[in-house]
């Protein structure tokens, strides 16, 4: 075995518990709060009869609600109902928060954003987060926008010290950590992708050595034990328009990194889109963690569309002035603040990034209440069976499952399964060992 293979294991036992008897070979990092994306992901591990990792984001549930409306504890009962409403074991579900630091309050100054952030990863462990990614590198009110690495540190041990605090007072096992922060941007970078920069070997080494003096120094020696995993940039990341994909021979000097970090692992984000050869080898070099979220709501709007299409040629009507999209479309212009600063170009170009960017802005509408009404609306336009040449036609992915019989021609387990066609790969990918 070798010593990144050794490291992989080391700390999937570590998130996963000491009693499995058989380890994956990695796992996959759901990162989604749409109900659907949930439920594809725990029907897939059902299955596999395998654990699920759900994860969700700083700004998108924290103490305050977040984009969401969610507090973690919200967030954890929003994961158990639905895994209820499918069967599947509540006790099978690792919670992670991503992120967390002081971002949601980054035009506040660093001491008070910290407090807000230190509260936030306590009410993560204290609803059962187990996974925390503690992110404290971007600036606050008056600081540089990235920080040094000593002051990162040493503001990531504050949090992991408010999460050792937390888990005591609530009676929880205590959480694992990932570190690092040299990421892909959430959600996607805003321009066209060239070449990535991939993170240097002795930068992912500096990370880990300052980390280690600051939780010494801050008492966290048995913290640091826990920490299984570091976010790094393989060079792998996906923009409006493009993705780019891994290039393992680029990564070569990064993975090697690994041997002198025993008991790590590297956490990817950003994989979505990248073939299943990609994710394989990101695998083998030592992510054991691959995070998606825009690539599996991005699937389910593709479903969506394609059965707006469908309700439209069934109705002997078009879809471009009613429908779903042109309600999507009238929702998104008239509350522009998610995708508004992210799309840029031409009206035109605009709309067209609106509807099909791979950064898949539209994710953050489908709570908005007109939208769930337009898509319930446009469930009830559809026929119970629909006709497989239309599926065909607007679905063809999902036809050949439809004509074996193995999908339903429903639209709901058509969203599903559009979903899971996206979460397929990743499976692949982090089979058993």
């Amino acid at each position: 075995m070798t010593a990144i293979e050794e490291n992989r294991q080391t700390a999937l036992q570590k998130l996963l518990g000491t009693g499995k008897l058989a380890l994956p070979r990695g796992i996959t990092s759901v990162c989604s709060a749409h109900p659907l994306v949930i439920e594809a992901a725990l029907r897939r591990a059902a299955a596999e009869d395998r654990p699920v990792l759900v994860e969700a984001t700083c700004n998108q549930v924290n103490q305050e609600g977040g984009y969401t409306g969610m507090t973690p504890a919200d967030f954890r009962r929003f994961i158990e109902d639905i895994a209820a409403a499918v069967g599947f074991p509540a006790e099978r579900i690792i919670l992670g928060g991503d992120h967390l630091g002081p971002n949601p309050w980054r035009k506040l100054p660093a001491d008070e954003a910290m407090v807000r952030a230190s509260a936030m990863v306590a009410a993560y462990v204290e609803a059962g987060f187990e996974k925390i990614h503690l992110d404290t590198s971007m600036g606050c009110a008056g600081e540089p926008a990235a920080l040094e690495d000593e002051v990162t540190a040493a503001r990531a041990a504050l949090l992991a010290k408010a999460a050792e605090e937390a888990a005591h007072r609530a009676g929880r096992r205590p959480p694992v950590y990932i570190i690092g922060t040299e990421v892909p941007p959430p959600g996607g970078a805003t321009h066209a992708l060239q070449e990535i920069d991939i993170t240097r070997a002795d930068a992912a080494l500096k990370t880990l050595a300052v980390h280690r003096v600051s939780f010494a120094e801050a008492g966290l020696a048995s913290a640091m034990e826990r920490v299984i995993g570091m976010v790094v940039q393989p060079g792998v990341e996906f923009g409006n328009t493009n993705v780019a994909l891994y290039q393992p021979d680029r990564a070569i000097g990064l993975i090697r990194s690994l041997e002198e970090m025993p008991g790590l692992i590297f956490e990817a984000h950003s994989t979505d889109y990248q073939p299943s050869s990609a994710l394989s080898a990101l695998i083998d070099g030592g992510f054991a963690i691959l995070k998606v979220g825009p690539g599996l709501t991005f699937a389910l709007r593709e479903a969506l569309y394609g059965l707006d299409a469908i309700a439209g040629v069934l109705a002997g009507t078009t879809a471009q002035t009613t429908g779903l999209a042109a309600a999507m479309e009238a929702i998104m212009v008239e509350q522009p603040a998610h995708w508004a600063g992210h799309y840029s170009g031409s009206p035109e170009e605009e709309r067209l990034q609106r509807h099909f960017s791979y950064s898949d802005r539209i994710r953050y509408y489908w709570p908005n209440p007109r939208a769930s009404a337009a898509v319930d609306e446009l469930f009830s336009r559809l026929p119970g069976d629909i006709p497989e040449s239309l599926i065909s036609q607007y679905l063809a992915r999902l036809y050949p499952d439809v004509v074996s019989k193995r999908i339903a021609p429903n639209a709901r387990e058509l969203c599903l399964a559009a979903i899971d066609a996206a979460l397929a790969p990743y499976s692949a990918a982090t089979a058993m060992q």
